[in-house]
């Protein structure tokens, strides 16, 4: 179970970097993704990957 913990929160630290790196046409659009990640982990995690990453120049 703690190797699980690890890799979730590796996975979350991830997708926190690669939001905070990315190229945005709009600044709002990276403060809201921002958000998104950080009040909604799991959620915004996999949004993130589904639609985030393709949102970007």
């Amino acid at each position: 179970m703690f190797g699980l913990g690890i890799i979730g929160f590796l996975i979350y630290a991830y997708t926190i970097y690669d939001v905070v790196t990315g190229r945005f046409g709009n600044s709002s659009d990276k403060i809201v993704w921002i958000l998104i990640v950080i009040f909604l982990p799991l959620l915004g995690t996999i949004l993130w990957f589904l639609f985030g990453r393709k949102g970007r120049l």
